[in-house]
């Protein structure tokens, strides 16, 4: 079997009631969905859907099912599961709406109908032209679960999930282990792997302890000074670069922050090519806004990031009143993307105490520290950190910018940022396409010099036991490349979702 290092356990199995790319990674394995990204792209191919068109208003999607597939619980794949899964995330009054809550079910916010039309064909009715429609089908939240399982095990399905996957869920051992197995009754041709364990192991030292006894054969997110550990012939370091960003939320909603100067001085405060270059040994680059250059046909790259001037921050913070404001930052000790978070939270401790602002850190293991910032920060934090994956330039100012995206909205917006013409401009942006720039950059005119953020683009870097691997071993995610047929179907989702590859490594146990 092979083992993974993963940076924490799983929140839930169930793939439309989580957010992180953590449990994406055993996620992607167990199901599947309607489309997917063919490899190298964020272009979507058929996946559980053969076929599809698209109607001349871009408001209605009609979908051909694959003849054949069925869920590990043996129920078939009919266009009655697929509606059941989009109205059990969309629908209130959907008997199973209760089994989430769905925070990403925002991304498909836009359906106003999904019909049955016949065992095979499915149909969305969309309230509007959306343009990332299939892109979002493509992202995790889009897989399909099975309707009879969910059924059967209600709020526990997440415990107990069903998918069409070329693996299956075979055991869940609590801060443990989760195991999964190969499906022999998988659509395509089998998976050659006969099992994959992902080992939860918190703390990074930990992690690179253990991948350098033997004890795990793959790490994710390797520490930046861990990297010389794994400058040999046993090991392979692996880069994922793509549409991730690290940022900080600042509370704009009360406190300090509810202040403009205030945000604006500790963008000025904050060293972000040190921490690049220091911290993270530079795998990562500064930010100039939420948009990543991955983004090409959307990405503005006359804009700067803020630059560190700690005087101007000063000043600012003079101007506002808020010399000597005491301030609580919540810092992960890991978790979906974070690399070493508690090293970059202390290295930000130190630049705003530069400039006269006394930060206390409150550290929190990666599901706690989720269950604390995603509510909101009200009443509890001034700031916190966070990252993102995203398919599409307009997903993060969407889940994060907007007022209606406010947690008690159902968003991710934890720092109450509000701005009328922001919102106008990013509901605006949704309904064109990549084609249609002009509307995008337009948003990202608005909201690109943050104010209220500062953030880098990340390269997360996953360490791959060399004992065993032969020279073509490597698995190509969404990436392109030789595909081992031992390595077959072990999906690793990248958190670029764009031409990234990861590792795997084989070993004399595996079955084949």
């Amino acid at each position: 079997m092979l083992i993974v290092g993963q940076v924490a356990e799983p929140k839930s199995l169930d793939p439309h009631a989580v957010t992180a790319v953590n449990d994406f990674r055993i996620l992607m394995n167990l199901y599947e969905g309607l489309v997917r990204y063919k490899d190298g792209t964020l272009e979507v191919e058929p996946a559980l859907a053969e076929s599809w068109t698209v109607s001349d208003d871009g408001k209605t999607y009609v979908f051909k099912l694959r003849d054949g597939v069925k869920f590990h619980d043996g129920t078939p794949l009919t266009s009655k599961a697929v509606k059941f899964n989009f109205d059990r995330m969309l629908d209130e009054k959907h008997p199973y709406h209760n089994t989430g809550p769905f925070p990403l079910s925002f991304f498909f916010s836009s359906i106003e109908n999904v019909e049955a039309v016949d065992p095979k064909t499915v149909k969305f009715t969309l309230n509007a032209p959306y343009a990332p429609f299939l892109s979002n089908l493509a992202y995790p939240t889009g897989l399909i679960v099975s309707p009879e399982a969910v059924k059967k095990h209600g709020k526990d399905f997440g415990r107990q999930p069903s998918g069409t996957g070329p693996f299956r869920f075979a055991e869940w051992a609590s801060n443990n282990k989760v195991v999964v197995v190969r499906s022999d009754d998988y659509w395509v041709d089998n998976a050659r792997l006969e099992a994959v364990v992902f080992r939860p192991i918190t703390d990074a030292n930990t992690r690179v302890a253990e991948m350098l006894a033997g004890s795990i054969d793959m790490m994710v997110e390797v520490p930046p000074n861990a990297l010389s550990e794994f400058q040999n012939d046993r090991y392979q370091v692996v880069e994922q670069a793509g549409p991730h960003v690290w940022f900080l939320i600042l509370n704009a909603k009360e406190g300090p922050f509810a202040d403009k100067r205030m945000r604006q001085a500790v963008n000025y405060a904050i060293n972000k090519k040190a921490l690049v270059e220091g911290v993270l040994e530079g795998t990562a680059e500064v930010a100039a806004g939420p948009t990543p250059p991955a983004f090409a046909w959307a990405y503005n790259d006359s804009l700067q990031p803020y630059p560190y001037d700690p005087v101007k921050a000063k000043a600012l913070i003079k101007e506002a009143g808020q010399e000597g404001a005491k301030l609580t930052f919540y810092v992960t000790e890991g978790g979906s993307g974070m690399l070493d978070p508690v090293p970059m939270g202390t290295a930000i401790q130190a630049d705003l105490k530069a400039v006269g602002l006394d930060t206390s850190i409150e550290t929190y293991e990666w599901n706690t520290f989720l269950g604390k910032v995603n509510p909101g920060l009200e009443g509890k934090a001034d700031m916190a950190e966070m990252a993102w994956m995203t398919n599409d330039p307009d997903t993060l100012p969407y889940l994060a910018l907007r007022t209606d995206a406010w947690p008690e909205k159902g968003g991710f917006n934890s720092g109450y940022y509000s701005n009328p013409e922001v919102d106008k401009l990013l509901e605006a942006a949704r309904q064109f396409s990549m084609a249609d720039k002009g509307i995008t950059l337009v948003v990202l005119l608005g909201i690109s010099i943050p104010s209220f953020f500062l953030g880098m683009m990340m390269i997360l870097l996953f360490a791959i036991n060399l004992r065993w691997l032969p020279v073509s071993g490597m698995y190509a995610i969404y990436g392109g490349g030789d595909l081992p047929d031992l390595l077959k179907h072990l999906v690793m989702p990248s958190v670029a979702l764009a031409s990234v590859a990861t590792g795997v490594i084989a070993r004399p146990c595996w079955k084949y």
